[in-house]
């Protein structure tokens, strides 16, 4: 599963994909990472290009801070566009503790193994909260 990497949370990713390997879960379960820069998507897209994006190419956005006010805002976008075969949005509850608390990071990377594993019973959840 790819998780395309919302462009405030690269660093971010790099820890939780570093973590995957150290604990050898990439043998056991296709994850990856991916970021703004190397997919070609502006950092500045408004959330409904980056969710139809995302959902064109069957990646999970993993956000912290997509905006929830406004016509193209990620909320407004999950409420008029999602359907039942879409793939949730995932927001890391607290974005700091993935780069200061290795227990924080490691249930917050527990949560996307879990969500990987069981995507088709996450289809048409529009978003989830992690840890």
């Amino acid at each position: 599963m790819i998780f395309l990497v919302d462009h405030n949370l690269e660093g971010h990713a790099l820890l939780l994909s570093g973590t995957l390997a150290n604990q050898s879960w990439l043998d056991l379960v296709p994850i990856h990472f991916t970021t703004f820069k190397e997919i070609a998507l502006s950092i500045t897209s408004d959330d409904r290009i980056v969710w139809r994006f995302a959902q064109a190419n069957q990646m999970i956005l993993l956000t912290a801070n997509r905006s929830m006010k406004g016509p193209n805002s990620l909320e407004q976008v999950i409420r008029e566009e999602n359907t039942s075969t879409s793939l949730p949005v995932v927001t890391i509850g607290d974005a700091n503790r993935v780069l200061t608390d290795p227990d924080y990071r490691n249930r917050c990377l527990d949560r996307l193994i879990e969500i990987v594993f069981d995507i088709d019973d996450y289809r048409d959840t529009r978003r989830l909260f992690i840890p």
